[in-house]
């Protein structure tokens, strides 16, 4: 009881972005980079519509965090900064450094979540899900990140059914040479472990620069994280990352702008034996190479974009049951930005997505994808959101998917009250694991198809005060699941379950300006289920966090998570398990001690909760991490 009521007079401050476009009177903003403002809740977002559109006018309620947020969360991983958001539970991200990271958006699960990195999409074809793994990314890389809820397959394609990650990384936009060294020292233990050494040890470089018509970045960085078992047992797992990227751009007139990129990651974590759950000597290898070019040619009315990237991942498990995967995927995405009149306007493009791995031999999928979106931006409160896309398949032909999203807008001096609705289809593939993969292929299986009906409102009174809730009802046909067809040998293999599945649930978030300083924000998801048909997932989930600014030098936040009990599989002995609801209390700090030197720290799980977030696999206790950020 204590503990809940600490968590309930804990709450938080989303810091976001004001985008001063007073005399946009259509809400498109075409402006310069925003400023930070920490009393202005207003916003600009893009991933819904393609389009940077005042968050008044869009017919979502995209999440938009910030680099101010970001560097307010100076230390954690991209996972865990998502995982405070409505909608999601992002699982693992509470454990040992290596663990296995589950994106649950509404409900779903990994291969429903498209990550975007610097507009173009990212996945592994040989992995179960073909998700792309979020331990590869380093927080300090990442400019900022937009998520959207709900099918957005129209204009992202295969797998966007529950949500997508859009992450930009980091640009170089100031004149002359730039220096940013970002450190972090802290412990890594769990509740019962208490000796207090620096286990967790990241850092990264970044120099860039600009020159007229000429821009550069690089950045390097790596992380070494020791002193918990993945699984319960007392031999400590080690977990390192490291990491690096390249970029240089060039204006080469007012009109044409490119910009080409290298990306290059590589982790190492030791892991424990999965069946019987015990300690082990297993150690799992990932290899990431990307490349990417970014082309825009602007005109008098649009602009035409060629986007391309080339990414290569290998994965190497060293265990009794030894594997390796080798998987490369291109992407090439044209499409044409186009302005009609003052208040019209479409997007028009063409995408390729190609993916080859090897299992007993090689394999690969294609996806060739005209798709069509348009806005329209009235005077008078109306807003529209429309576009359909023809998914064309190599192996599963073609087929239609589309969404449209009307809203109504009542503004007013310095607020809004606006409603939003929205249905949206999607279409799920079967990835090339499930098809041909070791575990449990099976070349019969269909397509999933799922549709997303979503209704709600959101009220600006001023410029201090913001309320949103969402209402989501999700239906999924053949949906594609891993189950077992032989109970004396579990044997297992993927199957398309009979009938259809629902979703539905309830997103809220309030952000408010209480005092000058004091700043609040809050979130509660509500998930039901119409069967247990995912593990992990709570009905429901509340994150809260209260920031006071004590000058202009000196930041504090108190931050509280609450989830309510939820289904889990023992695999040693293969019986369902309710694992009991929990809450953490975090404390992070930040003051700047002079205009290039910020100094942070941050204690985690203060209370020291005992808690479960995986059955059967360790958890972190209480933890202080310090850090350090200098720029030139």
């Amino acid at each position: 009881m204590y503990k809940n009521l600490v968590g309930f007079g804990a709450m938080a401050l989303l810091c976001t972005k004001a985008i001063a476009q007073d005399g946009q009177a259509l809400g498109i903003d075409q402006g310069n980079k925003d400023s930070v403002q920490l009393h202005v809740l207003d916003e600009v977002v893009v991933s819904d519509s393609r389009f940077a559109l005042k968050r008044e006018n869009s017919g979502k309620t995209v999440i938009k965090i910030s680099a101010a947020e970001l560097e307010r969360n100076q230390g954690r991983t991209v996972a865990e900064v998502i995982n405070t958001k409505s909608g999601l539970e992002i699982n693992g991200t509470r454990s040992f450094a290596g663990q296995n990271i589950s994106v649950f958006a509404r409900g779903g699960n990994n291969r429903q979540v498209l990550v975007i990195i610097d507009g173009i999409q990212v996945s592994d074809p040989s992995n179960v899900n073909a998700e792309y793994d979020l331990r590869l990314l380093n927080l300090s890389q990442i400019e900022n990140i937009e998520i959207v809820k709900g099918a957005a397959s129209n204009l992202y394609g295969n797998s966007a059914a529950t949500a997508v990650i859009n992450i930009t990384t980091k640009q170089s936009d100031e004149d002359g040479m730039n220096l940013e060294v970002v450190s972090n020292w802290g412990t890594n233990q769990s509740q019962t472990d208490r000796n207090n050494s620096l286990s967790d040890i990241s850092n990264n470089v970044t120099i860039s620069g600009k020159n007229k018509e000429l821009t550069f970045l690089a950045s390097g960085g790596h992380q070494f994280t020791d002193g918990l078992s993945s699984a319960l047992g007392e031999e400590a797992d080690v977990f390192s990352r490291i990491d690096g990227n390249f970029k240089v751009g060039y204006r080469f007139s007012e009109k044409l702008t490119s910009e080409a990129s290298t990306f290059y990651n590589k982790l190492k974590s030791d892991y424990d034996n999965g069946f019987p759950i015990e300690d082990a000597d297993f150690h799992f290898n990932s290899e990431q190479s990307r490349f990417g070019l970014a082309n825009t040619y602007t005109y008098a009315k649009g602009s035409l974009h060629l986007n391309t990237a080339f990414n290569q991942i290998t994965r190497e498990f060293v265990s009794d049951f030894p594997n390796s995967f080798d998987s490369e995927t291109f992407v090439l995405d044209v499409f044409n930005k186009y302005t009609f009149n003052e208040r019209f306007y479409t997007i028009f493009g063409l995408n390729l997505v190609e993916g080859k791995t090897v299992f007993t031999e090689k394999v690969s999928s294609r996806n060739l994808d005209p798709y069509l979106n348009l806005v329209y931006v009235s005077d008078f409160g109306l807003n529209v959101n429309a576009g359909a896309r023809w998914n064309n398949h190599n192996e599963y032909g073609a087929h239609w998917i589309y969404n449209l999203n009307p809203s109504y807008r009542i503004k007013w001096d310095q607020g809004y009250l606006k409603f939003l609705g929205s249905f949206a289809t999607s279409y799920i593939a079967p990835n090339l694991s499930q098809l041909y993969g070791p575990f449990g292929a099976n070349t019969d299986l269909r397509p999933e198809e799922n549709s997303t009906l979503e209704g709600g409102m959101e009220i600006r009174l001023s410029k201090n005060f913001r309320f949103n809730t969402v209402y989501f009802n999700r239906l999924e046909k053949e949906r594609i699941e891993y189950v077992v067809i032989d109970p004396d040998t579990f044997e297992s293999r993927y199957q398309n379950s009979k009938g259809t599945n629902r979703v539905d649930g309830v997103e809220v978030e309030v952000s408010a300006v209480l005092l000058n300083d004091l700043q609040l924000n809050a979130n509660y998801t509500f998930t039901n289920l119409s069967t247990d048909i995912t593990l992990r997932i709570p009905k429901h989930k509340w994150n809260a966090q209260l920031g006071y600014t004590f000058n202009q030098g000196t930041y504090v936040s108190v931050n509280y998570q609450h989830l309510s009990e939820r289904l889990d599989t023992d695999f040693n002995t293969f019986m369902d398990v309710d694992l009991p609801s929990y809450g953490l209390l975090n404390v992070t700090a930040q003051h700047r001690i002079s205009e290039h030197v910020q100094l942070s720290a941050s204690l985690d799980n203060v209370l020291n909760e005992d808690y479960v977030e995986v059955l059967n696999y360790t958890t972190r206790g209480r933890n202080f991490r310090i850090g350090m950020r200098l720029t030139l």
